[in-house]
């Protein structure tokens, strides 16, 4: 599929102001003449960027059935501008918000992984709040969220899956250096995580309340993924309870579910969706 696609050149897009501004990289798919579903948009995981392999699968699919599709490299990552170091959830949640309103689809599903499940499951609070006014000013207008797909989701990871396991020589180094390195199996640099990370990390938890994203939600876990447990999977699907929530698991699938036969599943559940938000009969 991703061998039909054309070459398309990013746009950049300018988040945040003064010191804190960054150039963020985005490739947007436009949909066909008339065509009214939602747009897909693709949320990377943590140092994972949008030419990855799912999200490249995703944006084979738009252009096959027509839908238009968004991309974007979080600050630090890929072709966008910004230092790693400075990332946080807070950061490259407002780099998603600020692409999605510079697109202004009227409606988007959101397909999120790893990390990036932790982002949608965000930006549906924060797309829930719009047209309100706050302490901080009237709120933006933004899309409609039309459905959900999570791969390997990993919200809240900072507190759930990092501070409770963390050696002393990892907190002797984040006290003193601000940040820790972990090796990672999947590139030969080594993993940062940062104190301004784990921190800003505690005030964008998910998992200590009800999630009400309105929206349908299909969740696809891997059972020996030995990033993300599959127990939380489970434990998110226990914060959703007012939605439509699908939780698939692959027995075998590992974190990244980069395999054939798991993009297969990760293009059938975006299909899902798009079947379950638009009234006219879609070719999928």
């Amino acid at each position: 599929m991703s061998d039909q696609m054309p070459d398309s050149a990013p746009q950049f897009l300018t988040v945040g102001e003064g010191e804190a501004a960054r150039e963020i990289a985005m490739l947007v798919r436009p949909a066909q003449a008339g065509n009214g579903a939602p747009a897909l948009v693709w949320l990377s995981g943590y140092r994972s960027d949008m030419s990855g392999t799912k999200a490249v699968e995703l944006d084979g699919l738009a252009a096959e059935l027509g839908l238009a599709c968004i991309r974007l490299d979080y600050s630090g990552h890929g072709l966008s501008g910004g230092s790693f170091r400075d990332g946080t959830i807070s950061r490259w949640l407002e780099e998603a918000l600020a692409v999605i309103r510079h697109v202004a689809p009227d409606r988007v599903i959101l397909v999120g992984s790893s990390m990036g499940g932790w982002i949608a499951l965000r930006l549906a609070q924060e797309l829930a709040r719009q047209g309100g006014v706050t302490l901080d000013g009237p709120k933006l207008a933004g899309p409609k969220l039309a459905g959900m797909v999570l791969i390997a989701p990993a919200p809240d990871f900072t507190s759930e899956l990092i501070e409770p396991n963390l050696r002393a020589k990892e907190r002797k180094s984040l006290a003193e250096r601000g940040y820790f390195e972990e090796r990672s199996q999947y590139s030969p640099e080594p993993n940062i995580y940062t104190r301004a990370l784990i921190e800003d990390g505690r005030k964008n938890r998910v998992l200590d309340g009800i999630i009400e994203t309105g929206c349908p939600v299909h969740i696809l876990q891997g059972m020996k993924d030995a990033d993300v447990p599959h127990a939380h999977a489970m434990k998110l699907v226990e914060h959703l309870p007012a939605d439509d929530v699908v939780l698939t698991f692959v027995r075998d699938g590992d974190h990244r579910l980069s395999r054939p036969g798991d993009i297969a599943l990760l293009l059938s559940a975006v299909k899902g969706i798009i079947r379950s938000s638009t009234n006219r009969q879609m070719p999928v």
